[in-house]
């Protein structure tokens, strides 16, 4: 008796495709928690399909999915230390030619909204270090808008910044602070 093997239609990894761009254009909306989500829920679409018109296979399939959604997640965190660096960095940038006590307006303004736009005031709480290696403590708020559902607030935290050449840089780890969790 002859077994015959029922493939998925070729259109499926586009149909996939679709699935994906869909989720991507939604989940851009500034919800971190959703992008991420979204991302990984699309991988596993697109996987699940892609591996539906490779293989009846089910032990490749799984690989394909799993490897799918592993590296929906490595992208979602490398987008999200990429939006970190570029707010960390507009914040040292600020603080940087500050003297002890003097205060500045700081803004991060993304380009792509995977998350929200942020500003803040920035201070030098005092100097490190001077000479071969420049280095402060600021301290930095995350400042809020008020809406008509909530009013206006802010966060604050403390950092480091070093001089790295001409600019400033971000010279602090933060695993315990809850503004960014384990991503910096």
């Amino acid at each position: 008796m002859q077994k015959s093997i029922h493939r998925r239609p070729a259109h499926a990894a586009a149909m996939a495709t679709l699935v994906i761009g869909a989720i991507a254009s939604f989940t851009l909306s500034g919800c971190n928690s959703l992008y991420s989500e979204g991302a990984v829920a699309g991988a596993g679409i697109g996987g699940a399909a892609i591996a539906g018109s490779v293989t009846s296979n089910a032990a490749v399939a799984t690989g394909i999915g799993l490897g799918a959604v592993a590296a929906a997640k490595a992208g979602v965190q490398y987008s999200q230390r990429v939006m970190h660096t570029y707010t960390q960095d507009r914040i040292a940038g600020a603080a940087g030619p500050l003297a002890v006590g003097a205060v500045a307006t700081w803004a991060a303004v993304h380009t792509v909204p995977i998350e929200p736009d942020e500003k803040g005031r920035v201070t030098v709480s005092r100097t490190i270090s001077t000479g071969t290696l420049d280095c402060k403590e600021i301290v930095f708020s995350v400042d809020t808008d008020a809406t008509k559902d909530k009013p206006a607030d802010s966060g604050f935290y403390v950092a480091s910044i070093c001089r790295d050449g001409q600019s400033w840089k971000w010279a602090s780890a933060e695993p315990a602070t809850p503004r960014w969790g384990a991503l910096q």
